[in-house]
């Protein structure tokens, strides 16, 4: 017996010795062995600038969800539609020194668009569609088309976007992109819905709004974008001369409140001058400056634009003296932008103010139909020629739903010389006359140092 029991408490102390040793049932029931414990991989890192909205951005759509949202395509439309009534009342509802607009007393359908962004795997691509006054304004603006063969300005009148590319999983990633991309466009968006305003100041009206060629895209961090361009020039479907543009911009975003961005650009973009080079900075800075969604005053924030560049070469300088006129552009712009009532309703004011000895970077006024190729002795763009201008604007917005804005807008511009359409308009009686911007007999345009209008637009974008 007394062995017995000696077995009994010897089994009993072994027992409780192994319980000890060993975790308890429900323990090891979820134990991880050591190498499962070891990621296989790094986790992924977060997609560039994802740490904050930057829905307040102007030249950034607030609707940042995709309406129709599938594994391979992501459905984009776009429509703008306005109604401008200028005060000069022209004759002929023409307007001039705007991208954004063309006509007045009457409801046009500037922009419409649709396409969308294509993705497989890691080969992107994306297409853009433009129907309206945008498929007239923009081509015509280029000069470009005027050297060598085959029409390009109607090749690509009806495409805003149409690209693509590669996207490498390398830092925070790297984008390589080859077809027609948007420029910076002096930090406004190509499309209106996009901005804080309806008519940007001259340092966004007289910027490229789009580039043909090779785009790279690397972010190094999430909060900063560098990117470089190889394109055949300065807002142009072909070359100007003989050799490409080059350019680059310069993203940083420290924090949820403050945008900062450069864009730099070199070109030889005079048509049939290769001894003129051009070289444009263009810099921005964005801040919000408050932001409480659940007051009635929800938000505020403001931007800031200084550009700067000059031609030099085939008569020209950047300054002036004995290789001949200056020929340089200066110019600033400046907003102001709150948000109501939790975002229903918001207010923008703000302008600006350029000089541009030469008017290289001025649109051309369309007198009998001139475009920027075929020039117009009634407006000339000689060396040293001088252009200086400032406008201020007033902006309401009244946005029911994310993906549509009500806007009303008032401007004001004024120029040194006559400038903008006055009640004469700037088409010939009978219409445009002979070769576009040529002499028309007995017919003299109508221009005006300034100009004040109001504009009403509808925006959609799903």
């Amino acid at each position: 017996m007394t062995r017995n029991v000696l077995a009994a408490l010897t089994l009993s102390i072994a027992a409780a010795s192994l319980a000890r040793a060993l975790p308890a049932q429900a323990d090891t029931a979820h134990a991880v062995a050591p190498e499962a414990a070891k990621p296989d991989s790094q986790p992924p890192k977060p997609d560039p600038f994802s740490f904050a909205s930057w829905a307040w951005l102007t030249g950034n759509s607030r609707d940042t969800t995709p309406v129709i949202h599938t594994q391979y395509f992501d459905l984009e439309f776009r429509a703008d539609i306005n109604f401008v009534e200028d005060l000069n009342h022209p004759q002929d509802h023409t307007l001039d020194g705007s991208a954004e607009m063309g006509r007045t007393s009457e409801i046009q359908l500037q922009q419409l668009g649709i396409g969308g962004d294509f993705h497989y795997k890691q080969v992107r691509a994306r297409l853009m569609t433009q129907f309206g006054m945008y498929s007239q304004l923009t081509p015509r603006n280029d000069a470009s088309p005027g050297r060598g063969q085959w029409d390009l300005a109607n090749a690509y009148r009806y495409i805003s976007e149409a690209y693509g590319g590669y996207h490498w999983n390398s830092m925070y990633g790297i984008n390589l992109d080859a077809g027609i991309f948007m420029s910076y466009i002096g930090l406004y968006s190509y499309y209106n819905f996009d901005n804080w305003s309806y008519q940007p100041s001259y340092v966004s009206a007289n910027t490229p709004w789009f580039f043909e060629g090779l785009r790279l895209q690397t972010f190094p961090s999430e909060r900063f974008k560098a990117e470089f361009w190889l394109i055949n020039g300065w807002q142009s479907y072909g070359m100007f001369n003989h050799q490409p543009g080059v350019g680059f911009e310069l993203l940083w975003r420290p924090n949820a409140n403050l945008s900062l961005v450069t864009n730099d650009y070199y070109g030889h973009d005079a048509l049939n001058t290769p001894g003129r080079y051009r070289i444009h900075t263009d810099n921005s800075i964005q801040w919000k400056y408050f932001d409480t969604p659940k007051n009635f005053l929800t938000r505020g924030a403001m931007s800031f634009t200084f550009d700067l560049g000059c031609e030099s070469g085939g008569g020209v300088t950047c300054s002036g003296g004995p290789g001949g006129p200056a020929q340089n552009f200066l110019g600033f712009m400046a907003y102001d932008r709150l948000w109501i009532a939790h975002d229903l309703f918001a207010f923008t004011v703000g302008g600006g103010a350029i000089t541009n000895p030469g008017r290289y970077l001025v649109l051309l006024p369309p007198i009998n139909g001139a475009t920027a190729f075929s020039g117009t002795p009634y407006y000339t763009e000689n060396p040293g020629d001088s252009y200086k201008a400032w406008d201020l604007s007033l902006t309401f917005d009244y946005m029911p739903d994310d993906h549509i804005t009500f806007r009303s807008e008032v401007n004001h511009r004024e120029s040194n010389l006559p400038y903008f359409v006055g009640p004469g308009g700037v088409t010939p009686v009978g219409g445009n006359q002979g070769v576009p911007g040529s002499i028309v007999p007995n017919f003299n345009p109508d221009l005006v140092k300034t100009e004040t209008r109001f504009n009403f637009a509808v925006l959609v974008k799903l």
